[in-house]
């Protein structure tokens, strides 16, 4: 790759700023595609379909966790952070994706996870065999238990997949020892961010990856890592029984005020990158915490770069509360001197044709405020309601249009340039997710919106493998929604996102941050300019009638002029 080829397909590639901007795609490696056929995604079915990515129009790619795991959490229970996972392929087809992606102008970003490890993990394996009171041990959250022989959890807090947050070893002399923390599933023992041996693996992990050129990381959990020492008890959950997981400011296992000594750690190490070849490296954190004050000092100057504005994600489709979203979004990111970063969909949550089209579509905004929702606990709701799937996927493209059109960066998550839907009914044989065993089968978890992309043909498995049936069913209604269905038929989903996303990188007012709300905002109408371009959103059942100009791109036809409900437009003046 040079930099010439590389400028050719993104003028903005070597923008030192480019993430101030960008639009990332997210890849989740499982479920994108199948280069041997055994039904499970790769890294070689990755590289085989970046020509669809730089076709798209998208700036980089996030990939979901590739290394050595035992999969009991999708990757996120991380057994090895230096290797790739030989189900997904080898270090050697990691370094060929990248220089591929970058031969293409898409940067990469890979997750990080530094809350946990997976219990295969050899620090684990090493911490179980040391005993209390070890160096190895003090790598993780292990505690002496409560009552008269330990016998009860070191506090009552609750694992977020369902069932305490402890777990109780036996240890070497099989007697009943110490308990270990993990706030997820629990094969995902937490680390002790308190101990320098972790501090300093976790600098040297992103080295690894920095030095064979990734451009950053997404950070899994960003707001876990560190714990009150005192690991004092919370509020019971009346739901679980167990301490509540709620965010709220002075939660003891979230957003705690060590967080930012750990994240400057980690800035300092990306900036130090600064005089390479692709510049400095840069990070985007998941955090689902309000209110959005608490969230921007993620992301002060010397802090993280971005992270994810899950309200948007989280929010009802309606002016008024997206309306709210973008009102505090904003400011707040702008007095801290960061860009906003739009998001609709991952593989945490729902996807977003399906979450529209229910009678309940998120969180109204307006409203007293309330605790921010988990996407496992928003999923769970959303999939006991009815599904109008023909207005989810019109509202899902109005839906891209707005988050496209909105100053700073955006993600795209797999499959909504396709338009797909939450496959709701997987049968539970099927399911994988440790929500669904933790959970007492009480939620399905996440594995409806994991479901691997239909490339093409009239059946599973849609190309996503040669003649393998996937590692999670594709169903039969997917047919008329392949890429190659989409790609011949210009009022598809997949060409709306083209034409919007060229339209984003190749005009001036869509690369700078200026915003403003119009006139015609107000009630059901939310409408914003960027420079000499209207945004419109219709939310209303009474058609919208549009200024004088040119229609750039619409998620719907038109009529004389005139913008339909659940219909989005980009216009210039």
């Amino acid at each position: 790759m040079t930099d010439a080829d590389a400028a050719v397909a993104n003028p903005h590639f070597l923008d030192p700023d480019w993430w101030r901007h960008a639009v990332v795609y997210q890849i989740y490696p499982r479920s994108f595609a199948d280069s041997d056929d055994n039904g499970t995604g790769d890294i070689r079915g990755m590289i085989d379909r970046l020509d669809h990515l730089a076709g798209l129009g998208v700036d980089a790619v996030w990939v979901s966790p590739w290394y050595p795991s035992p999969l009991l959490d999708g990757g996120y229970d991380v057994a090895d952070y230096r290797d790739v996972s030989p189900d997904f392929g080898t270090l050697a087809d990691a370094d060929a994706f990248i220089a591929a992606a970058h031969a293409r102008g898409l940067r990469v970003l890979l997750d990080l996870v530094p809350n946990h490890s997976s219990w295969d993990h050899p620090w684990f394996r090493a911490a179980l065999a040391a005993g209390p009171g070890s160096p190895e041990r003090a790598r993780y959250v292990f505690r002496d238990g409560r009552g008269e022989h330990g016998e009860e959890p070191p506090n009552n807090w609750g694992s977020l997949f369902g069932g305490p947050a402890w777990t109780r070893v036996t240890e070497a002399d099989g007697r009943p020892g110490q308990w270990y923390l993990h706030l997820f599933d629990i094969s995902q023992p937490d680390f002790d961010w308190t101990n320098e041996d972790v501090c300093a693996e976790i600098d040297a992990v992103m080295r690894f990856w920095f030095d064979r050129g990734i451009d950053g990381f997404r950070i899994d959990v960003a707001d876990a890592m560190v714990k009150d020492a005192a690991l004092p008890d919370v509020p019971v959950n009346p739901e679980t029984g167990f301490g509540s997981n709620e965010k709220n400011p002075g939660m003891p296992q979230w957003d705690q005020p060590g967080l930012a000594d750990v994240q400057r750690r980690w800035r300092a190490v990306a900036d130090a990158y600064a005089g390479t070849e692709l510049g400095g490296r840069v990070f985007v954190a998941e955090a689902y915490i309000d209110p959005i004050e608490r969230l921007v000092a993620y992301v002060e100057p010397d802090r993280l770069h971005t992270t994810f504005n899950f309200d948007a994600l989280i929010s009802e489709w309606s002016a008024a509360s997206q309306r709210w979203v973008i009102n505090h979004t904003i400011p707040a990111h702008e007095a801290v001197g960061a860009p906003t970063t739009w998001v609709l969909g991952n593989h945490d949550n729902t996807r977003v044709a399906t979450r529209y089209g229910k009678p309940v579509t998120g969180r109204d905004f307006t409203a007293e405020s309330e605790t921010a929702a988990e996407p496992i606990e928003l999923s769970a709701a959303l999939l006991a309601m009815p599904t109008d799937i023909g207005l989810g996927r019109r509202r899902a493209r109005a839906a891209a249009l707005l988050e496209l059109g909105l100053p700073g960066g955006a993600y795209i998550y797999q499959g909504e340039e396709l338009g797909l839907d939450e496959i709701e009914d997987l049968p539970e044989a099927v399911l994988q997710d440790p929500v669904w065993e933790r959970s007492g089968h009480r939620m399905r978890g996440r594995d409806g919106c994991r479901v691997p992309l239909p490339w093409s043909g009239e059946a599973s498995p849609y190309g996503f493998s040669a003649t393998a049936e996937p590692w999670l069913p594709m169903p039969a209604h997917w047919a008329p929604l392949t890429v190659a269905v989409q790609d011949a038929d210009p009022a598809s989903t997949l060409n709306l996102y083209r034409r919007a996303l060229a339209l984003r990188r190749t005009l001036p007012d869509l690369r700078a941050d200026a915003f403003a709300w119009d006139e015609l905002d107000g009630g059901d109408v939310l409408a914003f300019r960027r420079g000499g371009v209207l945004m419109v959103v219709n939310f209303g059942a009474t058609p919208v009638e549009l200024p004088p100009g040119e229609v750039l791109v619409a998620s719907a036809p038109l009529d004389d002029h005139r913008l339909p409900h659940d219909a989005a437009v980009w216009v210039r003046l």
